[in-house]
């Protein structure tokens, strides 16, 4: 497999993660990190760490805004417990 087919399958695999995650939202986070080892907020980290390697500006709030699906704000009001 070369290196382009492999990124696009990485990709699509992180957004179908999201998307799970995003149709889960009764899995709180704690839930998640107390199984896993990670949580939403682990992964926006990460997604803003990969965007600094690249030189690529992304704010913890737009990194978190990708992996929640909407402002990080709005989803702890009405999802977190």
């Amino acid at each position: 497999m070369n290196e382009d087919k492999k990124k696009e399958l990485q990709s699509a695999t992180f957004e179908r993660l999201l998307k799970h995650l995003d149709e889960r939202k009764d899995v709180q986070n704690i839930d998640i990190m107390n199984l896993a080892g990670f949580c939403r907020n682990c992964l926006s980290r990460w997604y803003r760490e990969e965007a600094e390697k690249k030189n690529i500006l992304v704010t913890d709030l737009e990194a978190r805004e990708h992996v929640y699906r909407m402002p990080y704000s709005e989803w702890k009001e009405k999802y977190q417990k």
